[in-house]
């Protein structure tokens, strides 16, 4: 297989975090029920759905779109019971990716204090 596209995105966790306080309803609007379940046990859930945002980015980015190419709800970070995260594309974003030749994700995510960071690649 070849590569078709990679796309990174890093967000500010500081400011993802103020943007989700002033609007509480970007929590739904973003992420979808299976991400939500997955960070509403952690301590701290902003880190980690900065960083599902960022996979979001890095997917339209690997494309080569912008945002608003495709609904927030159409691409979403799942993970396996081992942990390791993956990518659920539906919709739009998954038409989109079939007229650009994309048959495999890879998705990388990490975050640190300050910021959160998707790597992900169309093949």
């Amino acid at each position: 297989m070849a590569i078709v596209g990679i796309g990174i995105d890093l967000v500010d966790i500081e400011r993802f975090r103020t943007s989700l306080e002033r609007t509480p309803s970007m929590r739904t609007r973003l992420f979808t029920e299976v991400e939500l379940a997955y960070v509403a046990p952690k301590t701290d859930p902003v880190p980690s759905l900065a960083a599902r945002f960022a996979a979001r980015e890095a997917v339209m980015k690997s494309l080569g779109l912008g945002l608003g190419a495709f609904g927030f709800h159409e691409v979403w970070v799942d993970r396996a019971a081992s942990g390791e995260p993956s990518l659920a594309i539906t919709g739009r974003a998954l038409d989109l990716a079939a007229e650009a030749g994309v048959e495999r994700w890879h998705l990388s995510l990490t975050h640190s204090a300050s910021t959160a960071g998707a790597y992900v690649i169309a093949e």
